[in-house]
């Protein structure tokens, strides 16, 4: 099935609605336990190999501040192996929290920019507009998988 990029990446809620669905989410939660699982990483408890920071380089200037880049090195390559995504706007913070706005909006902008399939969302703040939320979110994923 298709891979789908989740936003706020550290939802688990978004993780696990795309996987009920059939489909592969990328998120913060498989590239952050790739970088604690794997043997080589050299700077705990940062978890990056030198050839991170140039990794975010390809997303973002020089000039960003080196929070945006990092954080565009997991990012960035999830966003170029994505298939769909999937837009949570002004979510909870229990909901996920990315914690930079900066990075934020230029996660949008390049999951926009991509050209892929996008289910853009507000987050819901009743039981009725949490129903509705599901059902926008299966629709659209079961719409993904008739058109593979």
């Amino acid at each position: 099935m298709a891979k789908i990029f989740i936003y706020p990446g550290t939802s688990l809620i978004l993780s696990d609605l795309v996987a009920r669905f059939g489909h592969t989410p990328l998120g913060a939660a498989m590239a952050i336990r790739e970088r604690v699982q794997t043997a080589g990483f050299e700077s705990p408890p940062l978890q990056i190999t030198p050839e991170e920071p140039k990794k975010g380089l390809k997303y973002a200037a020089v000039e960003v501040p080196s929070g945006v880049r990092g954080r565009m090195a997991l990012y960035g390559p999830m966003i170029d192996d994505a298939d769909a995504a999937i837009i949570v706007n002004e979510a909870d913070l229990s909901f996920g929290c990315m914690g930079c706005a900066r990075t934020n909006e230029l996660l949008v902008f390049l999951v926009k920019k991509r050209g892929i399939p996008v289910l853009e969302l507000m987050y819901p703040r009743t039981d009725e507009e949490g129903i509705a939320f599901v059902k926008r979110i299966r629709d659209f994923l079961e719409n993904l998988g008739r058109k593979e």
